[in-house]
């Protein structure tokens, strides 16, 4: 006597097909379990739209596959950006252009942070340095890449707790991973001879392999030179 594998309930009735709202219940749960939020939230009415256009199956699976894709991508841009650590939203298309429109789109491109390019923004307060800082930096969060802001006393601060911690390597080695590393109002306060060591570490570690975006005005980056140039 043959044997044969038994058919589960569940097969029969997909064999069979199932009603409209069990093909719906399923389908929530399925997507649950396959963790796809956006074709869970949006099949339907995906499904009406795919029916009014008459398009295929391959078709609408396409279109339902590629909605959960971009959506998969926004929010990890979003987790990015907020991952960044800025302190406030500002943007590239509220900046001013008119001054340097060239410049400005180039550097929204976010080629230079593919490459690994330091860029320093000098200029005196009130110019938007800051802006274009934050606005560069979530620029380039949303294109894909790691990025972290901090103020420079910030930094040197944790820097010093760090190393008084014994957490110095682990804390230069966190800083080096990300992709761009936006410091902002470096010199605003005078750095002593142990924190321009502490942030020349920093620097050093991600020389020539990760990018590096500054905010400063030109007097109190000629003193943090000086300081750096002096720890080194």
């Amino acid at each position: 006597m043959t044997g044969s594998t038994p058919t589960s309930p569940a097969a029969a009735r997909r064999r069979r097909g199932l009603t409209p709202e069990a093909a719906a219940t399923a389908i929530e749960q399925a997507c649950r379990d396959l963790r796809l939020p956006t074709v869970r939230t949006r099949f339907e009415d995906m499904l009406t739209v795919a029916h009014k256009e008459q398009l295929t199956y391959e078709g609408f699976l396409a279109d339902l596959l590629l909605a959960e894709c971009d959506d998969r991508a926004r929010r990890r841009s979003i987790r990015r950006v907020k991952a960044a650590g800025f302190p406030r939203q500002k943007w590239l298309a509220d900046f001013d252009f008119d001054a340097n429109p060239a410049t400005i789109n180039s550097l929204a491109s976010c080629v230079w942070v593919r490459k690994g390019e330091p860029l320093c923004l000098i200029g005196d307060s009130g110019t938007g340095k800051s802006h274009l800082l934050i606005g560069l930096g979530t620029a380039a969060a949303e294109a894909g890449f790691r990025v972290r802001y901090t103020l420079a006393t910030k930094l040197v601060n944790e820097l010093v707790e760090a190393a008084d911690e014994k957490l110095l390597a682990k804390t230069i080695a966190r800083y080096g991973r990300v992709d761009l590393l936006c410091i902002d109002e470096l010199g605003y306060m005078e750095l002593d001879k142990r924190g321009a060591e502490l942030l020349f570490q920093v620097l050093t570690e991600r020389e020539e392999k990760n990018s590096v975006a500054i905010g400063t005005d030109s007097y109190r980056l000629a003193q943090t030179r000086a300081a750096a140039q002096a720890a080194s």
